[in-house]
């Protein structure tokens, strides 16, 4: 068959970056994040909690080919941030709030489970 292999999917090729930063040199305060091994399901939540931000001007993400297991988040910040100060305050809200998540759900599994 000539489809790759299914852990090719997830798996990060040693010698390879989670995450690469590349720079914008035709924008200001542009920026581009290639995140390997992810799809739409990472790409979209890091995108609206870009929107979240006020010194984020845009940001969307890309996935370059079906066949391609990486996505392309691009951001454009003010001049109050850069791209990379947004990105790391983002990755860190998303930690928060699906810890919050996790916590809330746990606690009501907790209740259930002893009422019943």
């Amino acid at each position: 068959m000539n489809a790759p292999d299914r852990y090719e999917r997830f798996v990060v090729p040693e010698g390879t970056k989670k995450v690469s930063y590349e720079r914008d040199t035709k924008i200001i305060n542009a920026a581009s994040f290639t995140i390997e091994r992810e799809e739409h399901t990472i790409g979209n939540i890091l995108r609206m909690q870009l929107h979240r931000d006020p010194n984020v001007l845009f940001a969307g993400y890309k996935l370059p080919h079906p066949l391609q297991y990486k996505i392309i988040v691009r951001i454009h910040t003010t001049s109050q941030s850069s791209p990379m100060q947004a990105y790391n305050q983002s990755i860190n809200d998303l930690d928060r709030e699906l810890d919050h998540l996790k916590n809330s759900f746990e606690a009501e599994m907790l209740k259930f489970s002893r009422d019943y």
